[in-house]
This record gives structure tokens, C-alpha cells and sequence, in this order.
């Protein structure tokens, strides 16, 4: 399909900079095709589903991933650069996006070092590998548990680039941009979606009756990365790692066979729920890099419901809830959440997605 086709216009005040506090007060535009649209809460969200309805969340942590440093080369001055990691490639090593890539080679060295004054212990690493649009593979003098842990001392939390570019990075973002059930380290980006659920929320959603269940994709950097090709058919997802447990895919089998909804918290939940299914939807274990990428035509087979945040233009997210409810359904939804005020992006408002008829 054409990308112009997933285009629209956005003003700047419809960004968030902040998320609503608390986490749960945020508006929720309820999207069943067909039907009106629905201006509602995020709190109301135990009322919209039912008794047996199962919220899939994706528990992955995001980690400090935007790293700082000098690049050494033999007979060239020190360059400085940044690099974004945003998928491990072994114990010592993680691909990156870096800036400036071009100006990078094979076998350059990169001092990595903290930004706070007077701190000067730094983390080594070669460029062991150069791709396309400034991607690297950083192999780091550390490894495992140790590299984790130079990672989480030197790194920046990684804001998407529409706050990043505002304001700087600060200590409440370190609370804001991690759900509540954050338990697996490795993700670059928030699932986005899950900011919205207080530990209140979670209680209210048991006591009506809705179970919960986790999933781990590590949301990579690849999130941000703008869709440059002209049709959809020529463009490449960034893979990214994660997990379905035996235990999980059962009982979601098992509720969708009771007449439950699986409702996915979440575009990376259900992009991970839908690498885990068969033809008939039925879900099954999966652990490694998935790499879907969803657009109108993709039959969605594992999930019911999608609760996700407003996405942007031309992205490969705006294009799966395209797919899910349909896109002159979605163009419709986002005209009519721009001219009632929602607030878009990672720290924004929300949305509750039905399918559209096959």
C-alpha cells in the first residue's frame, strides 16, 4: 500500500510532554467500527470489558540505552557520538543506531562515559560491524551481568524523540516512562499503552472479573524510526526479542475457548501475541526476534481488542491499528480525537480498538 495513505496532519500542541497524573486519568476514545465513537476514561476500562476478557501486558523494563562517547582512531582527533542500542546481539555485544554514522569504521574504538561532571570511569567497545543508515554493531569490553550493569551507570533514558527534542531528560521521567509491572529488562522504548495502569487500576480490573497475563517483547529503537520507503511492501522492520511461555499461551487458548476476549495492552503485545499464532489462532511458546510487520490486508487471528496510545503519521503503528479496525476508521478516530483534544504519543491519552468485520 501507498504510505501517503497513512498521513495526516497533527498539530504541535497535540503532543504530550508529560503523562496525566495519575497515571490512570487519561482519556480513552473507545473505536468500534461501525458504531460512534466513544469518549471515555481510562478508569472506565473494567466497565468496557467483561468477566473472563483476558489484558495481555508486555513486562518488559526499559533499560538507559543512549550512550555518550569519544571515538579513537589511529591518526584521526577524538569524535564524539552517541549510540542507541536497541537489540542484543550476545553477552558483549548490542546493535546500535549511532550519530554520526557515517563518520564511523570498523574497528574504531568508543571510550563510553557518563555525562555527570567529575565522573570519568568509562565502558569501552569496537565497532565490529556497520549497516545501513548509521546502524553498528558495538562489541564492549564487558559482558553479561557486568555489561548490564556499566549500561544502566553510564546510560540516558531514552525519551522518544518528540519529547527528547523539547525538554531535556529528567529524574520523573525515570518513574514515568516504566509501567508499573515493569520486570524484564532489555527495552529501549516503553510499551507505551501500560503508563496508563496504577496499581488501583490493576485491582479494580481483578475484582471485575478480568485476568491478566504477561508477555516480553524489548522494544527496540526501531519504534522511532520513520517509514522512508514509498509503499509499505518496501519497507524493513528492526527485529526485536520476545516471549510467550507455555504457561501464558495456555491460558489465553484456554480463555479465548471460554468465550473470553484477548485483549492486548498494547501494539508490542499484540505484535508478539500475533508471531506466536497459527492459522486458526491458536497461540503457542515463542522465544527469539520477531520482525512482523502488520498492515491492512494482515489477518489479525489472536486478539480481540487492542488498548493503545495515538500514533504517528506515517508510522508502522498507525499502520497496524489501520489493519486492526480498519483505516478509514482510524482516520476518522484520530480527526475526531485531534479536534477534541486528545494528547498524542508515549505520555498521551489512549484509545480501545475493535476489529473491523474480516
Amino acid at each position: 500500500m501507498r504510505v501517503d495513505l497513512f498521513d495526516f496532519e497533527l498539530p504541535e500542541a497535540s503532543i504530550a510532554l508529560r503523562p496525566p497524573v495519575p497515571r490512570d486519568a487519561g482519556r480513552l476514545l473507545v473505536v468500534r467500527p461501525g458504531e460512534a465513537l466513544a469518549d471515555r476514561s481510562v478508569r472506565d476500562l473494567p466497565g468496557l470489558l467483561r468477566a473472563g476478557d483476558a489484558l495481555v501486558f508486555n513486562d518488559t523494563r526499559v533499560i538507559p540505552a543512549r550512550l555518550s562517547g569519544i571515538r579513537h582512531r589511529t591518526g584521526s582527533p577524538g569524535l564524539r557520538m552517541e549510540a542507541m542500542l536497541h537489540l542484543r546481539e550476545a553477552p558483549d555485544a548490542w546493535r546500535a543506531f549511532a550519530r554520526p554514522g557515517k563518520r564511523l569504521a570498523l574497528g574504531d574504538r568508543v571510550a563510553f562515559a557518563p555525562r555527570a561532571p567529575g565522573d570519568h570511569e568509562a565502558l569501552d567497545a569496537v565497532i565490529a560491524a556497520k549497516g545501513e543508515g548509521g546502524e553498528i554493531v558495538l562489541r564492549f569490553a564487558l559482558a553479561g551481568p557486568a555489561l548490564d550493569a556499566a549500561i544502566a551507570r553510564i546510560g540516558d533514558l531514552p525519551l522518544p524523540p518528540y519529547i527528547a527534542g523539547k525538554r531535556p531528560t529528567d529524574t520523573q521521567d525515570a518513574t514515568d516512562y516504566q509501567t508499573v509491572y515493569a520486570s524484564a529488562p532489555g527495552a529501549v522504548a516503553a510499551p507505551t499503552a501500560g503508563l496508563h495502569f496504577s496499581e488501583a487500576l490493576l485491582a479494580d480490573l481483578d475484582a471485575a472479573g478480568i485476568t491478566r497475563h504477561t508477555v516480553t517483547l524489548h522494544v527496540g529503537a526501531g519504534t522511532f524510526l520513520p517509514v522512508k520507503a514509498e509503499d509499505t511492501d518496501d519497507h524493513r522492520m528492526h527485529a526485536e526479542i520476545g516471549i510467550l511461555d507455555a504457561d501464558t499461551a495456555g491460558a489465553l487458548n484456554a480463555a479465548r475457548g471460554a468465550g473470553g476476549r484477548v485483549v492486548a495492552v498494547g501494539t508490542t503485545a499484540l505484535r508478539l501475541l500475533e508471531s506466536a499464532a497459527d492459522a486458526d489462532g491458536t497461540l503457542h511458546t515463542f522465544s527469539g526476534p520477531t520482525e512482523i510487520f502488520i498492515t491492512p490486508g494482515t489477518r489479525i487471528r489472536a486478539v480481540d481488542a487492542l488498548m493503545t496510545n495515538f500514533h504517528l503519521p506515517r508510522s508502522t503503528l498507525f499502520m497496524l491499528v489501520s489493519a486492526f479496525s480498519g483505516l478509514e476508521t482510524m482516520r476518522a478516530a484520530y480527526a475526531h480525537a485531534i479536534a477534541s483534544g486528545y494528547r498524542f504519543y508515549s505520555y498521551g491519552d489512549s484509545s480501545l480498538l475493535f476489529p473491523s468485520e474480516p
